[in-house]
């Protein structure tokens, strides 16, 4: 091929790879649009979204709303009157111990509170964010000797009692809410404040990592359907076990949790060269999928889309790379997937009700957030 020839295929190349995420990104706005609106219409009189029992519910539907790149605040910044409506309730659930919570779940409504204040970036918000981290760094794990991570439970965070156990799942919220809030304890205002024991959470997420480098744990497993993927809580997966080929019980890794797991190692500084951030991509890599939550099926799917958007955006993944070497589109994938799947009235349903995905405000809220992840990845 000529010089010239060769100049304009490459050249027509390039125009036709940025013309197709022009496409998907202005597809993913409308739907955006579509399922914010369809939240807003769900809005309870009192300002709250579906079980006021459960403030999460509200939090989740405030923060699809505050990211949704349609949203335009006027010069004063003054919030939609709906939006301030909803902010307005869930500060007025906040108790005396700093939680953000009605009815059980302190560690998960907390968490989803405080990510949502936290993304509004209102200066008014900042007290409620840091009374509300402070519950959340409390409620870290270290039973037995202090500061001796001597129980598979340190370092991680459950749901808000110490007589269970700690969990990946609202350990990863927690450690989301208490980063994306950090901003405000270090411009100093707050100079006092406690810290999250970073060093105990890396400790409990690689005890909660398929890695026998990292884990110190009897029941971790390099075999390999489930090296570098993530389980439930340290000796426990969701997702049940498999049988090695020399006799061994191995905990099955699953989607959802290792995308969470991804996410908070990122969140806990590791470079992208640590064995666990390389092995936990290995993993990913090789059960990609958007057709369902790898090792779980249709549970807890949407919150799997989430996590998963989250996760490679904070990666700088734009390509995944798969098992047999080629890479994944991610963003390509699953924006078609979750564009096809919204329903006429712009929300989204899970036909499995695993983890309350039967509740439209809930998935809803996932997906519009998984689908604003894609759209501000784009560049």
């Amino acid at each position: 091929m000529k010089p010239i020839l060769l100049f304009l295929a490459l050249t027509v190349g390039v125009s036709q790879a940025q013309n197709e995420y022009v496409s998907i990104k202005n597809e993913v706005r409308q739907s955006i649009a579509r399922g914010n609106a369809w939240l807003a219409e769900q809005q309870k009189e009192k300002g709250h979204w579906d079980d006021g029992g459960i403030p999460a519910f509200t939090a989740l539907a405030l923060t699809a709303a505050m990211r949704d790149p349609n949203l335009e605040l006027p010069a004063d910044g003054k919030l939609p009157d709906h939006l301030k409506k909803g902010f307005d309730w869930l500060l007025a659930q906040q108790k005396e111990d700093g939680g953000i919570y009605n009815r059980g779940l302190k560690v998960y409504n907390t968490a989803t509170s405080v990510t949502a204040l936290s993304s509004a970036g209102r200066k008014e918000f900042e007290p409620a964010i840091v009374k509300a981290r402070r519950q959340l760094i409390g409620s870290q794990w270290d039973i037995g000797e202090k500061g001796k991570t001597d129980n598979h439970n340190d370092g991680g965070i459950g749901y808000g009692s110490k007589d269970d156990h700690t969990d990946m799942s609202n350990t990863y919220l927690a450690i989301e809410a208490i980063a994306l809030s950090d901003k405000i304890i270090e411009d100093g205002n707050y100079a006092d404040e406690p810290k999250l024991n970073w060093d105990a959470a890396l400790t409990f997420l690689s005890r909660s990592q398929n890695l026998k480098a990292t884990n110190d744990q009897p029941w971790a497993s390099d075999d390999a359907k489930n090296k570098g993927g993530f389980i439930y809580t340290p000796g426990d997966s969701k997702a049940g076990q498999d049988v090695t080929a020399d006799g061994k019980v191995a905990l099955r890794s699953y989607g959802s949790i290792s995308y969470a797991g991804l996410l908070s190692l990122i969140y806990a500084k590791l470079e992208p060269g640590d064995p666990r951030v390389v092995a936990v991509k290995e993993w990913l890599g090789k059960n990609y999928t958007v057709k369902e939550n790898p090792n779980m099926g249709a549970e807890g799917l949407y919150y799997y889309y989430q996590a998963m958007a989250k996760a490679l955006n904070a990666a700088g993944i734009n390509k995944l790379k798969l098992a047999d070497g080629k890479e994944a589109d991610w963003r390509k994938d699953l924006a078609g997937k979750l564009l096809s799947s919204q329903r006429e009235n712009g929300s989204w349903v899970n036909d499995n009700g695993r983890w309350m995905e039967s509740n439209p405000v809930l998935v809803t809220a996932y997906t519009v957030m998984a689908l604003e992840e894609i759209y501000h990845s784009i560049r």
